[in-house]
C-alpha cells in the first residue's frame, strides 16, 4: 500500500491554486499596460516576437515543477520493503525452581546459580527457537512468554531469585501445566519443555502430569541438580542454616527418582548437572531432533521510497523551461543564459530537502545495520538522529523503540511505540507497535496497560495469533495477580479479626459473675490441690505417648 511518510509538504499544494490566480492577474496586468503605453496595433507590432502561449506554456512547466517537488518531500513510499526472516525452529518452555532448597552450597556458589549459568548458555544455542520462562516454588508464574527475543531471556533469567514467588515450597506438576498452558495447544508437536530443579517436589502428581502433557506432544527433559548427600540451606537474611518446625536444621537432597521419572514419563531425557557445556550440549542434540516448523516473522520495518522520480520530474521540467522562450527571435544562447539564472535559485531551494529526505533515510540504513549486528545501542542513536530532525517519521520511532528496548531502556521504548502510532495512518504498522509495546508492558509486569495495547493490535490486525496469544497470557497472569493480593488482604486481615475476638473474649469474661468466695476449710483445699496436680501429670503423660506414635509432619517452606 502505497502512502506518504512526510503529509505536511502536501499542504504546499495549497498554494497552486494561488499561483493560477497570480498569472491571471499578470495577464491581465499586462493588457492593461499595452493599452497604456499607446496605439495598440503599434505596441503589438513593436512586440511581435513575444509570444503568449510560450508564456503559459512556461507557466504550466513551473507549477507542475512546484507540484512534484512538494511530492517528492512527502516521500511517497510502499511497505514492500519490509523485511521477513524466515527460521526453522521450535517453542521451548524452560520451568526453573526458585525455591529456597536452590540456595543449597553443594554445588557452588549455589544450585540455582548454576541453573541460570547452564540456561543462558542454553538460549545462546537456541537460535531459532522461541523461548518462555516459568518460574515456580509453592506456586508457578510465567515470567517470560514465548518470544524470539533471546536477550529480553537473558535479562529476566537473571531476576530470578526465590524471592520473586511470595509462596515457598516445590510444586513440580503446576509449573509443568503453566509450561503447557504457555503453548499453541492447537498443534501437538515443535514443542519442548526443560525442568531444572533439585526435584524435592511437594506435588505427588507431578509424573501423571507429565504423562498427560507428552499425550498432547510436548517433550518433557529434566536435569537434576545438587548431590545425594545434601546440603543445608543458608538463609539469606540471617545468613544461617535454616531450621524446620521443630527446631532441626534442614538437610536438601536431590531427588533423581523423582526427576527420572518425570523425563520418562514427558519422552525425554534426565541429566544430571556436572558441568554446564555437557548438560547444555546434550540438551541441544536432544532439541535438533525434534520435528521443527518454519515460521516467517517480521524484522525491522522498510520501506522502498519514490521520491526520487518526482524529484527527478520536477528538475526535468525545470530544464525544458529554461529552453523555452517567451520571445521568438532572440538568441539561444543568450536565452538560456538568461533562464539559467532563474532557474538556479529554485534549484539551490529544493536540494536542501532533497537531502534531508535522503539523509534520513540513509540513517534508518545505518541503524537497521547496527542493530542487526546487534550493537543496539548505536542503531538507537542512529534512530534518534532521525526522529530529533523528523519527529513524524513513525519508521525511525518504531525501530527506534526496538532498540531500546534491548538497551532495556523500557519507558523510552514504550514513548518511541507511541510515537509510531501517532504518526502513522497505516493499520499494519500501528498493529506492529501496538503488539511491541504490549511485550514490553508484560515483561514490566504492568498486565492492564499491556492488555489494552494487545487489544489494540487485535482491532487492526485480526489475524495476529501472537498478539492474541499474548492476550491470553497476560489475561491469566492478571487473575493470579489479582488472587495473590486477595490471598496477601486476606492474611493481614486475620491477624486483626483474632485480636478483635479476644478483645471481645476478654469483655465477655468481665461481664460474667465473679464466683463467691469458698468456704472449704485449709485441709479440703490441700487435698483437692493434690487431685489435681495428679490430673495434670496423667493428661501429661497422655500426650507424650499421642506426640511419640504419631508425629506431626512438619511443614515444608523450601
Amino acid at each position: 500500500m502505497l502512502r506518504f511518510q512526510h503529509t505536511e509538504y502536501l499542504l504546499a499544494l495549497a498554494a497552486l491554486p494561488v499561483l493560477v490566480l497570480l498569472y491571471f492577474i499578470v495577464i491581465r496586468w499586462k493588457k492593461k499596460t499595452i493599452k497604456k503605453i499607446g496605439d495598440e496595433r503599434l505596441v503589438k507590432e513593436m512586440i511581435k516576437n513575444y509570444s503568449p502561449q510560450r508564456f503559459a506554456v512556461k507557466f504550466l512547466l513551473i507549477i507542475t515543477a512546484f507540484a512534484s517537488t512538494a511530492f517528492a518531500l512527502a516521500n511517497l513510499r510502499s511497505p514492500k520493503g519490509s523485511e521477513k526472516v524466515s527460521r526453522n525452529g521450535i517453542d521451548v518452555m524452560i520451568a526453573l525452581d526458585v525455591s529456597k532448597s536452590m540456595l543449597a552450597q553443594d554445588i557452588k556458589p549455589t544450585r540455582l546459580d548454576r541453573a541460570k549459568q547452564a540456561i543462558g548458555k542454553l538460549i545462546d544455542k537456541l537460535n531459532n527457537d522461541r523461548i518462555g520462562i516459568v518460574v515456580f516454588a509453592g506456586k508457578a508464574y510465567l515470567q517470560m512468554p514465548l518470544t524470539g527475543d533471546h536477550g529480553a531471556a537473558k535479562m529476566y533469567l537473571s531476576s530470578a531469585t526465590p524471592d520473586i514467588v511470595p509462596t515457598q515450597g516445590t510444586v513440580i506438576g503446576e509449573a509443568l501445566k503453566m509450561c503447557y498452558a504457555s503453548f499453541n495447544t492447537k498443534e501437538k508437536k515443535y514443542k519442548s519443555v526443560i525442568l531444572i530443579s533439585d526435584g524435592e517436589d511437594h506435588d505427588e502428581e507431578a509424573t501423571k502430569i507429565a504423562g498427560q502433557i507428552a499425550a498432547e506432544g510436548v517433550m518433557i527433559n529434566t536435569v537434576g541438580i545438587g548431590s545425594a548427600e545434601g546440603s543445608e540451606i543458608i538463609d539469606a537474611a540471617t545468613n544461617e542454616a535454616k531450621k524446620d518446625n521443630e527446631g532441626n536444621i534442614v538437610i536438601t537432597k536431590l531427588n533423581e527418582a523423582g526427576l527420572q521419572a518425570i523425563a520418562e514419563k514427558g519422552n525425554g531425557i534426565y541429566q544430571l548437572y556436572n558441568n554446564s557445556d555437557d548438560v547444555v550440549a546434550k540438551l541441544d542434540a536432544q532439541l535438533s531432533s525434534m520435528d521443527q516448523r518454519t515460521v516467517t516473522e517480521d524484522s525491522l520495518v522498510n520501506y522502498e521510497s519514490f521520491f526520487q522520480y518526482f524529484l527527478l520530474l520536477s528538475l526535468l521540467l525545470l530544464i525544458i523551461e529554461s529552453f523555452i522562450s517567451e520571445r521568438i527571435s532572440i538568441s539561444k544562447v543568450k536565452r538560456i543564459a538568461v533562464n539559467k539564472v532563474a532557474f538556479l535559485p529554485f534549484v539551490f531551494c529544493i536540494l536542501p530537502f532533497f537531502s534531508v529526505a535522503q539523509d534520513d533515510k540513509t540513517i534508518i540504513k545505518k541503524g537497521n545495520d547496527a542493530y542487526n549486528k546487534k550493537e543496539f545501542d548505536k542503531a538507537a542513536e542512529q534512530y534518534q538522529k532521525v526522529t530529533t530532525k523528523t519527529p513524524a517519521n513513525a519508521t525511525a520511532q518504531f525501530n527506534l523503540g526496538n532498540a531500546l528496548y534491548k538497551t532495556n531502556k523500557k519507558d523510552e521504548a514504550i514513548s518511541a511505540y507511541e510515537n509510531a502510532v501517532a504518526n502513522t495512518a497505516a493499520k499494519g504498522e500501528k498493529s506492529k507497535a501496538f503488539y511491541n509495546k504490549g511485550v514490553v508492558l508484560q515483561n514490566n509486569k504492568k498486565l492492564p496497560e499491556c492488555i489494552d495495547a494487545y487489544k489494540n493490535a487485535l482491532k487492526l490486525d485480526p489475524q495476529d495469533d501472537d498478539a492474541r496469544q499474548n492476550l491470553q497470557k497476560a489475561l491469566q497472569q492478571l487473575k493470579q495477580q489479582q488472587e495473590q493480593q486477595k490471598k496477601d488482604n486476606k492474611q493481614q486481615k486475620k491477624p486483626k479479626e483474632d485480636e478483635k475476638k479476644k478483645e471481645q473474649q476478654k469483655q465477655k469474661e468481665q461481664e460474667q459473675p465473679k464466683p463467691q468466695p469458698s468456704k472449704i476449710t485449709k485441709k479440703d483445699a490441700e487435698e483437692k490441690l493434690k487431685a489435681l496436680l495428679q490430673q495434670e501429670k496423667n493428661l501429661q503423660d497422655k500426650l507424650r505417648k499421642v506426640n511419640t506414635a504419631s508425629p506431626n509432619k512438619p511443614e515444608k517452606d523450601w
